[in-house]
């Protein structure tokens, strides 16, 4: 055997970025989960306590399109339906003045 050959192929790391489709399950009523469906906005700080944003997709008629926000701590279960590519980080010129960014 080569060293070709036994090598593992190296898998790229986990990212949750923006843009990705996601089905969230996290706590609701004692007897059930609260499941959202829909695009992975970001994280949002209220109070010192991180949820997860979500714009909710159709699934529920009246729910498209509204911001959900997740406490991570209610958090059971994040499926990456469709992951979104990650936006290459802008490169700024240092000399370029503040307000022209």
């Amino acid at each position: 055997m080569n060293a070709q050959s036994t090598s593992v192929t190296k898998k790229p790391s986990i990212v949750l970025t923006a843009g990705s489709k996601v089905k969230v399950r996290s706590a609701g009523t004692r007897d059930d989960a609260l499941v959202s469906t829909g695009v992975f906005r970001g994280l949002v700080s209220v109070g010192g306590d991180n949820s997860l944003a979500v714009e909710l997709d159709g699934t529920v008629k009246e729910e498209k399109g509204k911001i959900r926000l997740i406490p991570l701590n209610a958090l059971l279960a994040l499926d990456v339906l469709e992951a979104a590519k990650p936006e290459e980080e802008k490169r700024v010129d240092p000399g370029t003045p503040g307000y022209f960014r």
